[in-house]
C-alpha cells in the first residue's frame, strides 16, 4: 500500500507542515488511510498577521473589477482540473461522479457569478449605500453612507460535506468585498480543498496573503482574532455556539456567521393530485435530496409533510421511486448513493436511525442493503403520526439519507405550525397550485426560513430543486439553522464590510465618494 498523502497548510505565503501526531484521512469506500496532516507547532498568529498585513492591503487596493477578474481566474482553475478533483472526491468523500460534480461545479459556478458582479461594479474599491441624506436644516451639510472592506481576515471554517463548494462560496463573497481569507476545511475531507488551493497558488496569480489554508486541527486559531476580523462557520449548532462564545469573539465583537443544523421540510399541498406535474416535481425533488451526496447536504429534505387526502397514494409512489436508489461503489455508473464521508459520520447517522426507529415506523429501507465495508449506511424513510408532538423528529437532524413522513389534515395553519416546530431552517419546499393555500404557508413560514422553494405546475420542469444553493439567493436561516445569512448576490458583501455614515459638505462628499 502506498504511503499516505501528506497534506500541508498554505500560510504566510508558504506550504508548511506541523509536527507531532498526524490527523489521518481515510478512503470512504475501503476505510484505508489515504492522507494525513498536522498543524501542531504552526504559528497561527503569524499566519493571521501575514494575511492582514500583506494580503489585506493588496486586495483592498484592487477595484471590484480587478477582484472580479481574480475570482474568474479561481473559477477557471477549478474547472480546468475538474476531472482530477472529481476523482479525489470519489476517493476521499465517497461521492458518486454526479455528487462530486455537484460540489466542484458549485464552487466554480459561484466564483464565476461573483466575478461577473465584480466586473459590473467596476472601478471602485468601496460601495455607496443609498443617496446623500439631509438630516438638518442645512442644504449643504449632508451625509453619505458608505461600505468599506473590514481590515482584517475572513476566517472560514467549513463543513466536511462540500470541500470544494464550501471553500468557493465563502471565498467568492469575502474576496470580492476586499477581505483576505484563511480557510479551514473539515479535516476528514480536506484532500480536495488542499488540491484546489495548490492549483490556485500555481495557476491563478493570487496576490500574496490573499488566500491562506489550514489543514488539520484549528489549534489556537481563534485566539488570534482581532477587531477587524470576521468568522464564517458551517457545521453543527454546538460548534457554532462555541465559536460565538469564544473569548476573543466576545472581546472584539467579531462578527460570526453560522450555518448549522436544519430540519428542512417538503410540504405537499392538499390540492395536488397524485401523478400530476406538480406531484412529480415533489417526488423528484424529495428523492434527489434524500439520496444526493448520501443525504449529506445542509439543504437536504429531513421532514416530508403529506396531506391526509393523498397520504397512502403519495407514500406508495415515493417508496416505489426510492426503490430505484442503488447503494454501492461511487465509481459505478448505476450507483446513486455512495458511502458517507467518514467513520464518525457513519456512527452518528446510525445512532440517529436507531433513535428514529424507537419513535417512528420505518416504512422503507433495508438496513442490510449497505455494503459491509467502508462507510455506508442504507437509506431509510420513517413515518410518525404524532404531528407537532412527534419526539426527536422535530429536534434532531440525522445527517444522511434519512427522512420522516408526517401526515397532516390539510389546513395551512396546521402544517405551518408543524414545520415551524423544527425551530428554524435553511429551506422549506412547498408544492401547490393553490395560491390561497400557498400564500398562507409562504407568509407563515418565511420568518422561520432563509429560503422557500415553491413548486407548481407551470414550473414543474424548470426548478433547480430546493437542495441547490444559488449564489444570487440568501443562504442561511434563523434559530436552529444558525441565525446566519450568506451569498444573496451583493447582499453577502455586507458581512465583510463596515457601513459608515460620513457627514460633511455635499461638494466634498461627492468629490471624494462620488454619487
Amino acid at each position: 500500500m502506498p504511503a499516505p498523502l501528506q497534506l500541508k497548510s498554505f500560510l504566510s505565503g508558504a506550504w508548511v507542515s506541523g509536527d507531532g501526531p498526524q490527523s489521518v484521512l481515510y478512503d470512504a469506500v475501503t476505510g484505508e488511510p489515504m492522507a494525513e496532516t498536522s498543524t501542531r507547532g504552526i504559528d497561527l498568529g503569524a499566519a493571521m498577521a501575514y494575511a492582514r498585513d500583506v494580503g489585506g492591503p493588496a486586495l483592498r487596493a484592487m477595484t471590484f473589477a480587478q477582484r472580479g477578474a481574480l475570482l474568474e481566474r479561481l473559477s477557471v482553475a477549478i474547472h480546468t482540473h475538474r476531472d482530477e478533483l472529481i476523482e479525489l472526491a470519489q476517493q476521499n468523500s465517497g461521492n458518486t461522479r454526479g455528487d462530486a460534480k455537484f460540489d466542484i461545479d458549485g464552487a466554480s459556478g459561484t466564483l464565476m457569478a461573483y466575478a461577473k458582479w465584480g466586473q459590473a461594479l467596476g472601478d471602485r474599491t468601496f460601495l455607496l449605500d443609498g443617496d446623500q441624506e439631509r438630516f438638518s436644516r442645512s442644504k449643504r451639510f449632508l451625509a453619505q453612507h458608505v461600505q468599506v472592506p473590514r481590515q482584517g481576515v475572513a476566517v472560514h471554517i467549513n463543513a466536511f460535506n462540500f470541500p470544494a463548494w464550501g471553500l468557493g462560496e465563502k471565498a467568492a463573497v469575502a474576496l470580492l468585498a476586499g477581505m483576505p481569507i484563511l480557510a479551514k476545511p473539515a479535516t476528514a475531507t480536506a484532500v480536495v480543498t488542499e488540491r484546489i488551493v495548490r492549483i490556485w497558488a500555481d495557476e491563478a496569480d493570487v496576490p500574496a496573503g490573499v488566500v491562506s489554508l489550514l489543514c488539520g486541527s484549528a489549534g489556537d486559531l481563534l485566539d488570534h482574532l482581532g477587531p477587524q476580523d470576521a468568522v464564517a462557520f458551517t457545521g453543527s449548532g454546538d460548534t457554532g455556539r462555541m465559536i460565538k462564545g469564544h473569548p476573543k469573539v466576545l472581546e472584539h465583537n467579531v462578527p460570526v456567521n453560522v450555518e448549522a443544523d436544519s430540519l428542512n421540510a417538503a410540504v405537499l399541498g392538499p390540492d395536488v393530485e397524485v401523478g400530476s406535474d406538480t406531484f412529480e416535481m415533489f417526488v423528484g425533488d424529495v428523492v434527489r435530496d434524500m439520496t444526493q451526496k448520501a443525504g449529506q447536504k445542509c439543504t437536504a429534505t429531513r421532514r416530508i409533510f403529506l396531506p391526509a387526502n393523498t397520504l397512502q397514494a403519495a407514500l406508495e409512489v415515493l417508496t416505489d421511486r426510492l426503490d430505484q436508489a442503488v447503494v454501492g461503489h461511487p465509481s459505478e455508473r448505476a450507483t446513486t448513493v455512495g458511502p458517507l464521508a467518514s467513520k464518525a459520520q457513519q456512527q452518528d447517522i446510525q445512532a440517529g436511525i436507531d433513535k428514529l426507529s424507537s419513535v417512528a415506523e420505518r416504512v422503507w429501507g433495508n438496513p442490510s442493503a449497505a455494503p459491509d465495508h467502508g462507510y455506508y449506511v442504507a437509506p431509510a424513510l420513517f413515518r410518525s403520526n404524532d404531528g407537532v408532538d412527534a419526539p426527536f423528529v422535530h429536534e434532531h437532524e440525522v445527517f444522511g439519507p434519512v427522512a420522516t413522513v408526517l401526515p397532516w389534515g390539510g389546513e395551512a395553519g396546521e402544517v405551518v405550525k408543524m414545520v415551524a416546530k423544527g425551530g428554524g431552517g435553511l429551506v422549506c419546499s412547498l408544492y401547490t397550485d393553490d395560491a390561497d393555500f400557498g400564500g398562507q404557508v409562504v407568509l407563515g413560514l418565511a420568518a422561520w426560513h432563509g429560503r422557500i422553494y415553491w413548486g407548481s405546475r407551470k414550473v414543474a420542469d424548470q426548478g433547480s430543486g430546493p437542495g441547490t444553493v444559488m449564489p444570487g439567493l440568501v443562504h442561511g436561516g434563523p434559530g436552529k439553522a444558525g441565525g446566519g445569512e450568506e451569498l444573496g448576490g451583493l447582499r453577502g458583501l455586507g458581512f465583510y464590510m463596515q457601513r459608515c455614515a460620513v457627514q460633511g459638505d455635499t461638494r466634498l462628499l461627492t468629490q471624494v465618494l462620488g454619487g
